[in-house]
């Protein structure tokens, strides 16, 4: 199993949901499909990568292309994964849309491995009901669209919208249930008034998986602080510069896989 097959990074990527096997004949979905003929332009003969989220990817020939939909050939299956050995979970506050939608693509080619959207007290963006529910499935295609640019095989789960008291209540639980204390496991919440940076856990040698909690645009609350704090969070910082939320959550995740990870 390697990171990077020549065979396969050069070639156009879809993403294929459902069963795929080696010797099958499959249908392109209608998106992939418009974007193979009308985008990129591909023609019956031309070699492709699909995956299905679960690992391992799959060299396949388009059969048929046309108005109408792709066919394509399934040639072999390939043990190849590009996942990072950092199991990263991104707690994002909700920010402004054009924002959140590059952490979202940006965290995702980063390597993190699921995504915690949430909303807080100082949220500029409200989000409820349908609107958020579109706003969901707006947000895990950008994550499928990632994965195919970047050639991650395995889907980062977007998980289900919550508030911040919601979702630390629900941390509090689990750790209570919890039969070890997840040893390895780093809780980080970024703060720009931590004294602590990274360069702060050099006795740290290795790390199997680790939370990054990142407010919004105004920051927490002092209270929300508090709370995380109480759930374990240590605060952290980037720097002696403030940076926007964006900002922050994507150059913490690339710190943190460039100290633990794989950069």
């Amino acid at each position: 199993m390697g990171a990077f097959d020549p065979e396969t990074m050069t070639l156009p990527r879809f993403y294929c949901p459902g069963e795929i096997a080696a010797g099958r004949i499959i249908e392109l979905p209608a998106n992939a499909a418009h974007h193979a003929a009308r985008v990129l332009r591909l023609e019956q003969g031309d070699q492709i990568t699909l995956f299905n989220g679960s690992g391992g990817e799959f060299l396949a020939i388009i059969a048929r292309i046309d108005k109408s939909g792709a066919m394509v050939a399934v040639e072999k299956q390939l043990d190849i994964e590009r996942e990072s050995p950092l199991n990263i979970t991104l707690v994002q506050a909700v920010c402004a849309s054009e924002k959140m939608d590059w952490i979202m693509q940006k965290a995702v080619e980063l390597g993190v491995s699921r995504i915690q959207p949430i909303t807080t007290s100082r949220s500029v963006v409200r989000l409820s009901g349908e609107r958020a529910d579109k706003r969901m499935r707006h947000w895990q295609q950008i994550v499928t669209s990632a994965c195919e640019q970047c050639g991650r095989n395995h889907l980062p789960q977007v998980l289900p919208l919550l508030s911040l008291p919601e979702w630390l209540g629900g941390q509090m639980t689990g750790r209570k249930n919890s039969r070890d204390g997840a040893p390895g496991n780093l809780c980080f919440m970024l703060s720009p008034t931590a004294e602590k940076g990274l360069r702060d856990f050099p006795g740290v040698a290795t790390v199997a998986a680790l939370t990054l909690l990142v407010g919004p645009e105004g920051g927490f609350a002092p209270e929300e602080e508090a709370a995380a704090r109480a759930t374990g969070f240590v605060p952290l910082r980037l720097g002696g510069r403030i940076l926007r939320t964006e900002t922050a959550a994507l150059a913490a995740v690339a710190a943190l896989q460039a100290l633990w990870g794989d950069c």
